[in-house]
């Protein structure tokens, strides 16, 4: 939901660029996009256009920032960075430019005068883009700090492959958050915090973990039926797997290729006629004769109703299924007091 303001962005840009020259003008215009093209110049570019150095390009460009943080229009534009100030405090205090920007504008022209307030506005600092977080702008430096922290340890404590509903990730998340105001211990907060992060992510179906797992980052069909099967919760036809594939990742899957994905991979466990679940549930993997022969293997020899309901637990198949594996006695031998073990 976006957050109205008061003031007109373009109307405040313009009566602040108004202290400068021509030309200063113009250099600040074409660097933040504020013209008619929206398009944000590089130094080099302004530099062909003017025939002189990007490094002058640079110079003009921080000289007619101090000019106009310097002039009495500035002072008198000051209700229009208070409002945006007190705007970001309550979106948390920080927050990712992408978000701040979508959050106050739709076109791309209006946030142009937006982030060029940011950049002229003394209390906005802004953070650049890392290897662990996105470009990001904050009006309270020791909070920051203790958010970046907080995000770090979060990424720590996380396995490679775990998967967490958005609301169990905020409250992990709150709970390495310390010394911090009540007022932004929330759900919407803490998820605007959560997306500073280029370490952790979300999938598609709104759950969280670390930014690199294929459960977040899903590239191929297998991923896909991955989470498909973790979401459905219990075993499931391929063919259901294609189709839900489809509906919530708007990936054609096609039946057969599906299938053949989920036999080759390792964290899937056919335990049905076509039905599928995840080997981390712990299922036994193979044909109906290797679990049998691994009930047997752990348990000890056991009486037939105790293998065929030790063996329903890991496959669903019929009950005479069991039993025709059972009379195999290849595999299988039965002694005098009815009890059956694996062959020698």
């Amino acid at each position: 939901m976006q957050t109205p303001i008061t003031f007109k962005p373009k109307q405040v840009c313009r009566r602040l660029l108004s202290v400068l020259g021509d030309r200063a003008q113009d250099v600040l215009s074409c660097r933040f996009g504020l013209g008619v093209d929206t398009k944000r110049m590089t130094l080099e570019g302004i530099g062909k256009k003017y025939k002189i150095t990007r490094e002058r390009v640079r110079q003009i460009e921080n000289y007619s920032i101090v000019n106009i943080r310097k002039s009495k229009e500035y002072v008198r534009e000051k209700p229009a960075f208070d409002e945006l100030k007190k705007v970001m405090t309550d979106l948390g205090t920080i927050i990712s430019e992408e978000e701040l920007l979508n959050h106050l504008a739709k076109d791309k022209s209006t946030q142009n005068h937006i982030h060029f307030l940011l950049v002229i506005g003394e209390d906005f600092v802004k953070e650049k883009e890392d290897l662990e977080f996105k470009h990001r702008w904050n009006v309270d430096k020791e909070l920051s700090k203790k958010i970046h922290n907080s995000l770090r340890e979060l990424y720590g404590s996380l396995s490679d492959d775990e998967i967490l509903l958005e609301s169990d990730m905020v409250e992990k998340f709150l709970e390495q958050v310390k010394d911090i105001s009540d007022k932004y211990k929330n759900q919407e907060i803490a998820k605007r915090w959560l997306t500073l992060s280029k370490l952790i992510g979300k999938n598609q179906l709104g759950e969280w973990g670390k930014a690199s797992s294929s459960n977040i980052n899903a590239k191929g069909m297998r991923d896909y039926a991955f989470l498909v099967i973790r979401r459905h919760g219990s075993p499931i036809h391929f063919r259901e797997v294609a189709k839900s594939i489809t509906e919530l990742f708007k990936k054609k899957a096609h039946v057969a290729t599906t299938h053949n994905e989920l036999i080759k991979d390792p964290r899937f466990v056919l335990v049905g006629r076509g039905l599928y679940a995840l080997a981390e549930w712990g299922y036994m993997s193979g044909v109906v004769k290797d679990v049998i022969k691994k009930v047997l293997e752990k348990n000890g020899p056991l009486d037939r109703e105790e293998i065929v309901k030790k063996v329903l637990k890991e496959r669903y198949v019929k009950e005479n299924t069991i039993m025709v594996n059972l009379q195999n006695t290849k595999f299988f031998k039965k002694s005098k007091d009815g009890k059956y073990s694996v062959a020698s």
